[in-house]
């Protein structure tokens, strides 16, 4: 049984939910990454924001990223996997929910690694992939 474990990559960072957008968007450049996983003072997960996020629902309703908080972008709950999951049970989230990263979080709900379109197509067999892919991506364009 191939888990959520197997798949994710450890090591995501998180942007605190007091942070500007315009921090978070310097944080994606340097990590190279287009997402990026809120959490919380208490340091649990709070959401996760895109770089679409940043441009479509502040820049674009011009507002000011200097001044808008990534928790002010942290919507309703977000939708995440333990690590031992299984990747069927993930995909299907995925899937259900339309979305292309799923972050993977302890008992506690804090952040222990991340689940992205990349990390499905280097561990997945093509079908698996190709099945996501369909029903994700291809949908979503």
């Amino acid at each position: 049984m191939t888990s959520a474990r197997d798949v994710m990559h450890t090591g995501a960072e998180c942007v605190g939910e007091h942070e500007t957008l315009d921090a978070a968007a310097r944080r994606m450049r340097d990590l190279d990454v287009g997402a990026l996983p809120i959490c919380g003072d208490d340091n649990k997960l709070h959401g996760i924001i895109t770089d679409r996020d940043i441009v479509v629902k502040c820049l674009a309703a011009d507002s000011d990223p200097k001044k808008m908080t990534t928790g002010e972008l942290a919507r309703g709950k977000p939708f995440t996997a333990t690590a031992d999951t299984d990747i069927k049970h993930v995909l299907e989230t995925m899937e259900e929910h339309q979305i292309r990263r799923l972050p993977i979080v302890d008992e506690d709900k804090q952040l222990v690694g991340m689940i992205s379109e990349a990390d499905l197509a280097r561990n997945l067999p093509d079908k698996e992939v190709g099945r996501f892919v369909e029903a994700v991506v291809a949908r979503s364009v």
